[in-house]
């Protein structure tokens, strides 16, 4: 199964369950997840893409 697949798998079953435990256990899991990558970034990396969303809050970015 493709990795595609299996999002829609997951995203099925989340919305299958009512047990708040699972729900927030896999909101866990993908918030570490994020936080272990930034972690893994250089302060250098981390500087350039905190100034780049600072630019974009400002709207000094503009997407087209």
């Amino acid at each position: 199964m493709d990795v595609q697949s299996e999002k829609l798998e997951l995203i099925k079953m989340l919305l299958e369950t009512d047990d708040k435990a699972i729900i927030e256990a896999v909101k866990d899991i993908l918030k570490s997840e994020k936080k272990e990558a930034w972690e893994k970034l250089t302060p250098e990396q981390q500087e350039k893409i905190n100034i780049v969303i600072q630019k974009e809050n400002r709207g000094d970015i503009v997407d087209f």
